[in-house]
């Protein structure tokens, strides 16, 4: 599969790194290097970041609080991380574009589809914080979204695990890696690979899902170059 422009889902919680919480620097450069890895080879990249890290919206919702508030705060903890992220971008020379679903001046642009697309052309990394702007609705749905809008050629999500597995490989010594699955088969085994509003909209626009270990240095090179990486479900 030859991959020009990506979508790159990355989860709140995978900035925490060895400390569990936050947003560990160490784990921001790696990625930064990772993403400035697959620049050089001319692919366009655009991110999703979660906020898992900081806040989640059902987390707070289960405490008492207001499900619509919670979501927002949810939002704004995409916005911290995908600020860092930026510095962190720019910190080893690359261009980059923040937007939001939610405009917050002056700290990053409105998100537009057009605009996204004119940017990551210009030769920017594109990060898309704020979700999808509303609430009820998932990174992972931002993700699904955002590579629609801007017509990429597959979402990449990175985890901290090489791919899709029938049981969760870090409980189970005897889950299974699958290298290949249509979205019919990861709805039937009950995969939770993304969240169902997600999982459809990349089904019904031909969207492809890779899941690689983003915490392996030069997967996500490997994965542009044509090695068969992690899982791709389409």
């Amino acid at each position: 599969m030859k991959l020009n422009r990506i979508l790159l889902k990355l989860s709140g919680e995978a900035l925490e790194g060895k400390q569990g919480f936050g947003i560990d620097s160490v784990r921001l450069a790696d990625y930064a290097e990772e993403i400035k890895s697959v620049i050089a080879e001319t692919v366009q990249v655009a991110i999703v970041m979660g906020g898992g890290n900081i806040f989640r919206g059902l987390q707070g919702t289960n405490e008492g609080m207001d499900r619509v508030r919670g979501d927002y705060i949810g939002m704004l903890a995409t916005v911290i991380n995908s600020m860092a992220l930026q510095s962190a971008l720019e910190k080893i020379g690359l261009k980059t574009k923040l937007l939001s679903g939610i405009p917050i001046d002056p700290i990053c642009e409105r998100m537009s589809r057009q605009r996204a697309i004119d940017y990551l052309n210009e030769g920017a990394v594109v990060i898309i914080a704020g979700g999808t702007g509303n609430p009820y609705f998932t990174t992972d749905t931002a993700s699904a979204l955002r590579a629609v809008e801007i017509q990429a050629d597959a979402i990449v999500k990175g985890t901290r695990v090489d791919g899709v597995y029938s049981a969760d490989p870090e409980k189970d010594p005897k889950a299974v890696k699958y290298d290949r699955l249509s979205f019919r088969e990861a709805y039937e085994k009950n995969l939770r690979i993304m969240d169902m509003t997600a999982f459809t909209l990349c089904e019904e626009n031909n969207l492809p899902i890779i899941v690689l270990n983003m915490n392996e240095k030069g997967n996500l090179k490997r994965l542009i170059n044509g090695e068969k990486i992690g899982t791709i479900v389409s």
